[in-house]
């Protein structure tokens, strides 16, 4: 795909993020899956609705410029995709597991933060001031998650995992 300008990067970074949203909702589920903490899994489930929501806002925002929701994938979520589920083979016991499903689920979110971080700037240069408040609000959102994640370990999992 050859980018001609400005605007062509910035719906670009929005089509990856549409192959981002998609790939952790997937990712989510099984996660969830995996969780036995009961908490952690409630924070995963919920999360998902919200990467749903997060995903329409690009779609949206993508089909008022006429580009394509689904052009990209995204590589890089692939990769940490993958990782995620090499690590479930891994930890067999519930709390490790539970501690493990926290570092993978912030990886994820920290690419996800980083990503509509970019999308926000690309938008705030090219003066389209409602795409960006929406991007600010999904980059809020995941670092709202990524804060509730870290309590979650630190409180409860990360414990119970030491002590496993």
């Amino acid at each position: 795909m050859e980018i001609n300008n400005f605007k062509d990067m910035y719906l670009a970074e929005l089509q990856e993020l549409v192959s981002v949203e998609e790939q952790l909702g997937d990712a989510l589920l099984r996660m969830a899956g995996a969780a036995s903490h009961p908490e952690l899994k409630r924070v995963l489930i919920c999360h998902r609705w919200e990467t749903e929501t997060q995903r329409d806002r690009l779609t949206a925002i993508l089909q008022k410029h006429g580009a394509n929701p689904s052009a990209h994938t995204d590589q890089a979520m692939q990769a940490l995709v993958v990782e995620t589920k090499k690590m479930l083979t891994l930890l067999t016991d519930d709390d490790l597991r539970d501690a493990g499903l926290i570092a993978s689920a912030q990886k994820l979110e920290h690419y996800k933060i980083a990503a509509y971080g970019t999308a926000a700037a690309l938008a705030g240069q090219l003066d389209l001031r409602d795409e960006q408040k929406m991007l600010h609000l999904s980059l809020e959102e995941e670092r709202q998650i990524d804060v509730l994640l870290t309590q979650l370990a630190k409180r409860e999992v990360n414990p119970d995992a030491l002590a496993a």
